[in-house]
């Protein structure tokens, strides 16, 4: 390969302008161009993508974060911590989660037995065995009633009672009753659902506007979604026709107008039409974000443009 083509151990996803790579034991965060922008502390185990600002940093096994200068502004202290979300993050202190503020201020007590991100400013939360929702004040707004609970999406959010799982509304009513036996979030108006073994997608009235028929499903991205039937995955688009036909071992939402596929064990990029616009020649590959999208060759990643092309020095 070309040496001007930037080459690392590790690399993520790009996320506010930057991507976390790692190289030689040390993480990195790089712009789109390439350039290094942070550099962090060899002592931190791991990074994460930046969310809000901050970015979680690991230092044997507690978790902190920094800012977009590379400052650590809230010490590794926490045995469990979530990305910032609706402007506050879920951290564990001991057994009980509770939110701080970007600053690393207390803004909920610590509290939960489970704490999720805040989505349309509010919370799925463990308090006994039971979810519930909070706001950002730390207030109950839907009370613990359930036996799971998933974050907002589209004005609903996925929660599971007496063994099957529909949706909730924010204020609190159960807009579809459960009835599924399995379920996932709202994306581009429709919802993939199980009755059984086969998956289908529902409106947010709860019709079925795909019916069951798929062995697996995944979430709508860009008007089409990942269905498997049988052994080989394909696209549908919103009207249930199957319009990429199944014929890949392996295949990822699209993003940026691409969709990573694997074909004969390698990964390539195709478009929405089907057409291999990157041929497969990678051992893995991510999905495009910010204009690039990483890639493993053997033991090294490298990042590429829609067009194919390696980010060079």
């Amino acid at each position: 390969m070309d040496s001007s083509v930037l080459q690392f151990d590790y690399a993520s996803d790009f996320s506010e302008g930057l991507a976390a790579v790692k190289s030689d034991d040390t993480y990195t965060y790089i712009d789109p161009t390439g350039k290094p922008v942070i550099t962090v502390d060899t002592g931190f185990d791991g990074v994460s993508a930046f969310s809000e600002g901050r970015a979680i940093v690991r230092v044997n096994d507690y978790y902190g974060y920094l800012d977009r200068t590379g400052k650590v502004v809230i010490d590794p202290q926490y045995p469990g911590a979530n990305r910032f979300s609706g402007g506050l993050a879920a951290v564990r202190t001991g057994t009980r989660y509770g939110y701080i503020d970007p600053a690393g201020g207390l803004v909920i007590e610590p509290q939960f037995i489970l704490a999720s991100d805040f989505s349309g400013g509010l919370a799925a939360v463990k308090i006994g065995e039971q979810y519930g929702y909070i706001n950002p004040s730390g207030r109950d707004v839907i009370a613990a009633q359930f036996a799971d609970a998933w974050s907002f999406s589209e004005s609903l959010a996925v929660v599971k009672s007496q063994g099957q799982w529909g949706y909730v509304a924010p204020n609190g009513q159960l807009k579809i009753p459960p009835q599924f036996d399995g379920a996932f979030d709202f994306s581009e108006g429709l919802a993939r659902v199980r009755k059984g073994s086969q998956w289908g997608y529902i409106r947010d009235t709860g019709e079925f506007a795909i019916p069951p028929q798929f062995d697996f499903a995944a979430d709508f991205s860009e008007g089409l979604a990942v269905v498997l039937m049988g052994a080989q995955w394909g696209y549908a688009d919103p009207q249930g026709q199957v319009v990429i036909a199944p014929q890949f071992s392996f295949a990822s939402d699209f993003s940026e107008g691409l969709a990573a596929v694997v074909i004969n064990g390698q990964t390539g990029y195709i478009n929405p039409s089907g057409e291999q616009v990157i041929p497969p020649q990678f051992q893995r590959g991510g999905n495009f974000a910010e204009g690039w999208a990483w890639v493993q060759m053997g033991d090294r990643y490298q990042f590429i443009n829609p067009q194919g092309q390696f980010l060079q020095r």
